[in-house]
């Protein structure tokens, strides 16, 4: 799949060859899934937790007596049935949600993900990406010339503080190293934007 490369003029100055066995495969939806529900459960802490019935406060006296009331019987206000009672089998801290994955697995969902995205057109290249300064309209600016007219990933050989600072207040756009690359931030956002050094990079690991 050919793909043209623009400058941040947002003119087109030359044309790539994406890499097929990246780009180009049929794209298999289970294992997208899979890769997503892993990492949406990797990401939990396992902090939730409910209150038994010897933590809550009051019950210290037994409602009624035992016999004799014609009512049933009980020894605490705070057991499960009663309203404001601790709560039978809830979560408790320390609960494990990870998920394992098998590599090959979690390369071919990116590869999935990343054919659905030039499959649709969603896929822009710069020679090189830059800004005049570490402003937010410079950002806004380049992803207007770009013709970027909706959410944005854009992909970084490696850190760069300046683009960073530029389209961290926009909440539409995210910044991230090629090397970091994952299901979740590819379902997100609608267009990839990456320089030819970060697609590169991406040959390097997924290739």
């Amino acid at each position: 799949m050919q793909v043209p490369v623009r400058n941040v003029a947002g003119e087109v100055v030359d044309h790539i060859q994406l890499n097929e066995a990246i780009f180009g495969i049929q794209p298999h939806e289970p294992i997208m899934h899979q890769a997503l529900v892993r990492q949406l459960s990797n990401a939990r802490l396992g902090t939730a937790k409910t209150k038994t019935r010897g933590e809550v406060s009051g019950g210290g006296r037994k409602p009624w007596r035992q016999k004799g009331t014609g009512r049933a019987r009980h020894g605490s206000i705070r057991e499960p049935q009663w309203r404001g009672g601790g709560v039978a089998f809830g979560p408790r801290p320390g609960r494990n949600y990870k998920k394992r994955m098998l590599r090959k697995m979690r390369r071919l969902a990116l590869r999935s993900a990343l054919s659905v995205k030039a499959a649709e057109g969603r896929i822009v290249v710069l020679d090189e990406l830059r800004v005049p300064a570490a402003k937010t309209r410079e950002m806004v600016a380049l992803l207007d010339r770009l013709a970027v007219d909706s959410s944005a990933l854009i992909l970084l050989p490696q850190r760069d503080e300046a683009i960073e600072r530029a389209a961290r207040n926009l909440p539409q756009v995210k910044t991230l190293r090629a090397s970091y690359l994952n299901i979740r931030d590819l379902f997100t956002y609608d267009y990839l934007l990456m320089p030819l050094t970060a697609l590169a990079a991406i040959d390097g690991f997924l290739g």
